[in-house]
């Protein structure tokens, strides 16, 4: 799979402040990409570089294989965290306006315009200023703003910021929808629950250093605690020197649910047959660790 971006030894600083430390980050193309990381963490600054509102201090960026130059803009895609709306503007113009800055013809610009605002069901807001929309409708309309003009790269900072439950799921399927036709999406989130239904690949920065990256999946597998959980009716005591049970908590009159350690080597297989032996299995499933739960681990040990 080639990359849409990379970015090679990447440092930024900001007078006494290095907000990136030697970043090496491939994105690869048609992919929803996590870049994760706590506050401070130099996440902004990467995507500042990217959409060239600064430039690297050292290191550089390869968009589509080529290094990043100003005639990548209009393949690019930007939604900020902080909305960038003019507010005394009425929705329509304001969006003619900027399709046109990324290179659209009025022509074009109104016809992909129309299509998103019978989508969105929003063909009432053409003519009201942005500062009477609400701020979920005024996320909609810099959504479009960003995707309008269908860009190879789209980077969504905090997109769900703001939207009540109906919208979020309205956005992350046209987030979906636009991975399969072939963009890329660079999502930005403080959302672990968004993280691991949405994104295939992540990237954690944490104290401007990249700490952990690659595809979900993978990393979700390098931290199994190879531990399982069951519920049973019964007494779980002694099942071998292959498995630890590590806590039981009863549940109700002769019904238990345990935390179970298992030995690597040994197939998962032997472990339920030992558990069918001794007690009445009700459940049985692996403890897979969450994004959430990588996440803290990860930035606690690199704070530690």
């Amino acid at each position: 799979m080639s990359n849409i971006l990379e970015v090679h030894n990447v440092v930024k600083r900001y007078s006494q402040h290095t907000a990136l430390n030697n970043v090496s980050i491939n994105i690869p193309k048609g992919v929803i990409f996590g870049l994760l990381g706590p506050n401070g963490a130099g996440k902004t600054s990467l995507i500042r570089i990217i959409n060239q509102i600064t430039g690297p201090d050292e290191g550089y960026v390869l968009f589509d294989g080529q290094k990043l130059n100003q005639s990548h803009i209009r393949e690019i895609g930007y939604l900020p965290e902080e909305r960038g709306l003019y507010k005394k503007m009425k929705v329509g113009e304001q969006l003619l306006y900027l399709a046109q800055l990324k290179g659209l013809s009025e022509k074009e610009a109104l016809e992909k315009l129309k299509a998103w605002f019978i989508k969105f069901d929003i063909k009432t807001w053409w003519t009201k200023n942005v500062e009477d929309l609400s701020k979920g409708m005024q996320q909609k309309i810099q959504f479009v703003a960003t995707v309008l003009h269908e860009p190879q790269l789209i980077i969504l900072d905090e997109p769900f910021s703001g939207f009540d439950p109906i919208n979020a799921d309205l956005i992350k399927n046209e987030i979906l929808e636009l991975k399969e036709k072939g963009s890329t999406i660079i999502f930005s989130t403080h959302r672990m629950e968004s993280v691991e239904e949405l994104c295939d690949h992540i990237a954690l920065i944490n104290k401007s250093e990249k700490v952990l990256d690659g595809p979900k999946n993978e990393i979700k597998e390098r931290f199994k605690t190879h531990t399982y959980h069951a519920e049973y009716f019964g007494v779980l005591d002694n099942i071998g020197n292959d498995f630890e049970i590590l806590t039981t908590d009863a549940i109700g009159d002769n019904y238990a649910t345990s935390t179970i350690k298992l030995n690597p080597e040994v197939p998962v297989n032997q472990l339920v047959r030992q558990l069918i032996d001794k007690v009445e299995l009700r459940s049985f499933g692996e403890n897979i660790p969450t994004m959430n739960d990588i996440f803290k681990m990860v930035v606690n040990e690199t704070i530690d």
